[in-house]
């Protein structure tokens, strides 16, 4: 984990966003990661996923999207946000990306990282937002995604193969971005599942969440999570490096 006294809890511009920070040891300026998290909200998993990236050189801030309210209500609110690919989880996300590029320990390169329902908005980002790479993990398509990602930065993706909720998310991406000459980089893992970089604990998982992930396969996969990282810091690095 990256040095612990050095995490910041902060709130971010106008709109008042609180985040999760985590902040590479040694001197600046580094790269920054917006890291949007799945539909659990903020949690020891997020808060990991920001330590890894730290660990690895990168300026790293996790928005809780769901500060407005409970968490049942801002995931509603946050899905249809996705769906209409507008509304008030665009401007924390924005607010966030700002924010990092503008600290004097970034470099002004920044890239997006989500998972699950944070994987579908990785991939909303990826087009006239000003990221320069986005990691969409297991994350899911709107329906004009060729049409959308006209414009799109470079994407690295990564689905289990055992996820039934996104089976045709893979190839329809692939076409998406091979069609717009988007560089890219998609990986199926044959034994994940849903969820495979996920690590929960189970304390922090509603009933609701456990059976969802029952029926979607759900769960931590250690070699598949090993090997998507190495592919997401390595086009990381061929994108956000200066």
């Amino acid at each position: 984990m990256v040095n612990g006294p050095r995490d910041e809890f902060v709130r971010i511009g106008s709109v008042q966003v609180p985040a999760y920070v985590a902040v590479p040891e040694g001197a600046g300026p580094w790269p920054g990661v917006v890291i949007v998290h799945d539909a659990l909200g903020m949690t020891s998993d997020l808060h990991d996923q920001a330590d890894w990236l730290a660990s690895e050189g990168y300026l790293a801030a996790a928005p809780d999207l769901y500060h407005r309210g409970g968490r049942l209500r801002c995931m509603f609110r946050t899905i249809r946000a996705a769906v209409r690919q507008e509304g008030d989880v665009f401007d924390d996300l924005d607010a966030t990306r700002s924010w990092l590029e503008s600290r004097p320990d970034c470099t002004g390169r920044i890239g997006v990282i989500g998972f699950c329902m944070g994987g579908g908005f990785a991939l909303l980002l990826a087009s006239g937002w000003g990221y320069d790479a986005s990691s969409v993990n297991y994350g899911g398509l709107p329906d004009d995604v060729e049409e959308y990602l006209a414009d799109a930065c470079p994407v690295v993706a990564s689905y289990g193969g055992r996820d039934p909720t996104l089976r045709r998310a893979p190839a329809r991406l692939e076409h998406a971005l091979a069609a717009n000459d988007v560089e890219h980089d998609i990986e199926v893992y044959p034994d994940a599942g849903h969820g495979f970089l996920n690590d929960h604990a189970r304390a922090e998982t509603p009933m609701w969440a456990l059976v969802m992930g029952a029926l979607s396969r759900t769960g931590y996969d250690e070699r598949a999570a090993r090997d998507a990282r190495r592919r997401i810091l390595a086009f990381f690095g061929r994108h956000l490096a200066v």
